[in-house]
């Protein structure tokens, strides 16, 4: 089955505590239905000194489940549902429910 948010998609945050905050999906981990998104769940990581890393306390992002995430529309920015629509040529490409704007180019 086709991916519904893929690395590279705006993406809305649904619930917790950064809910209505919007980034960029870095990673996804279909395996874990988990993503990893630029500047949401940031969290404190305890780095201990190696003789090429700095040791102390180190911000980063965590990864954030799948079902917490919606696809940012093109035309708004606001969370939609992602469908799928088959062009003419035979390529299957992504649509938003929101406004039917394809998502792919």
């Amino acid at each position: 089955m086709a991916a519904k948010i893929r690395k590279g998609d705006k993406v809305v945050v649904l619930s917790g505590r950064d809910k209505g905050r919007s980034g960029e999906v870095i990673e996804v981990r279909p395996g874990e239905d988990r993503a990893l998104v630029r500047g949401v769940n940031i969290v404190a990581r305890h780095q201990r000194q190696t003789a090429t890393q700095q040791g102390g306390i180190v911000r980063k992002e965590a990864t954030i489940h799948l079902s917490s995430i919606a696809l940012a529309d093109p035309k708004d920015g606001k969370p939609t549902r992602v469908g799928f629509k088959t062009l003419k040529d035979g390529r299957k490409v992504r649509v938003a429910r929101r406004s039917g704007e394809q998502i792919d180019a």
